[in-house]
């Protein structure tokens, strides 16, 4: 496992959450300044220099749910509010992008490009915006720093890493299901053409040599694909044609995007297993939770400006039945850390959790609401 995976993780999934909630705020027709204040607000909170330093730190990927509860407090960093059928939406829908865009990489050094794709959209988010662009440039420099010297081999732990974090999520999603890149049991369905990585050959030759190293015989043979050569290598400066388009933001257009849960036994007894098993790593998941989201500062909203609910669906009769039929497995809701013992970090994390009180008592309003239409 690579301790030099989380900013990537992060940084990806979190510029995934703002193409969503770009989509959505459009979809739902949310003022344009409305609209911008929230990007604003969570892309200034998300690339805060102190939560970064955390971030930057070599550590040990944590469980998902201990990431989601990130997500969720970055989400509420300003005046939009979710509730927790929308939240879950949302963490899928980051994740499943995120992991089609890690299994399409060419090379596994291409997950910073796919990286500075998200930052580069992130940057049209707030052009208007100096201060927090500044921010963002920032971690640019840092990832450039940290990660322009590695080698292929701690890309390619960096890529695995990634991928056992990803391997027991098959959540269908609509988009792509209809563009074909995604089966009915959530699994992706790999390219066999297109752009091969940069710096190979297209296949279909063998050569063989001799001991003095000279190469004595050529083989050729089909297969079966339709590959091409790279043009050209992604700029990985902070201002370039990065090539690769993983990573780019796929709402750009506004769609509907639905997601469903496979039905997988496995996959529903792998999260189980995550929910009720002991975990050893309880303590350092709570050191964690805290150094993070200390870090995050959270300003709280000045003046009279009221908030407003963003839903992640259609209507506000999906967003309630997708509440009452999500199987409680799949809940990221509850996360069993032990603090008891520690006074201060107990306190800290009440406060982080305080946040979910809104989207938990929202959502058992709307269940009784349901139950009362339904009878």
């Amino acid at each position: 496992m690579s301790v030099r995976t989380l900013p990537l993780l992060f940084l990806n999934l979190g510029g995934e959450m703002l193409y969503i909630l770009d989509q959505r705020l459009r979809a739902q027709n949310i003022p344009g300044d409305k609209a911008r204040k929230v990007l604003n607000d969570i892309i200034s909170t998300m690339f805060n220099r102190k939560f970064m330093e955390e971030l930057f730190k070599p550590q040990e990927l944590y469980s998902k749910k201990a990431l989601r509860t990130v997500y969720e407090r970055l989400a509420h960093a300003s005046i939009m509010k979710l509730n927790q059928a929308s939240m879950d939406k949302l963490y899928d829908l980051m994740t499943m992008a995120f992991k089609y865009q890690v299994l399409l990489c060419p090379r596994p050094k291409d997950v910073l490009l796919v990286t500075f794709n998200h930052l580069d959209t992130i940057r049209g988010f707030i052009r208007d915006s100096p201060t927090i662009l500044q921010q963002v440039d920032e971690t640019f420099r840092q990832l450039t720093e940290i990660y322009g010297g590695l080698s292929a081999g701690e890309f390619q732990l960096i890529r695995q890493t990634l991928l056992i974090f990803f391997q027991d999520l098959h959540i269908r999603v609509s988009m792509f299901l209809k563009d074909k890149v995604q089966n009915n049991n959530g699994r992706f369905v790999l390219p066999v053409s297109g752009p091969v990585p940069w710096g190979t050959e297209v296949p279909g030759l063998i050569r063989m040599f001799n001991n003095k190293g000279e190469e004595v015989k050529r083989i050729e043979f089909k297969h079966g694909g339709n590959y091409v050569p790279a043009p050209k290598e992604g700029s990985f400066e902070l201002y370039g044609d990065r090539v690769l388009k993983l990573g780019t933001n796929m709402y750009s257009v506004n769609q509907p995007v639905e997601t469903h849960m496979s039905g997988s036994s496995k996959n529903l007894a792998s999260w189980t297993q995550e929910s009720i098993a002991p975990n050893p790593l309880a303590k350092e998941e709570l050191n964690f939770l805290a150094r993070l989201m200390g870090g995050m500062e959270i300003k709280k909203p000045s003046g009279p400006e009221p908030g407003f609910r963003l839903n992640l669906f259609t209507t506000d009769e999906e967003e309630e039945q997708a509440a009452l039929t999500r199987p409680e497995e799949l809940s990221y809701e509850v996360i069993n850390i032990q603090a008891t013992q520690n006074q201060q970090r107990s306190e800290e994390l009440a406060r982080i959790m305080d946040l979910r009180s809104w989207s938990s008592k929202a959502e058992h309003q709307q269940r009784g609401r349901f139950a009362r239409h339904d009878g």
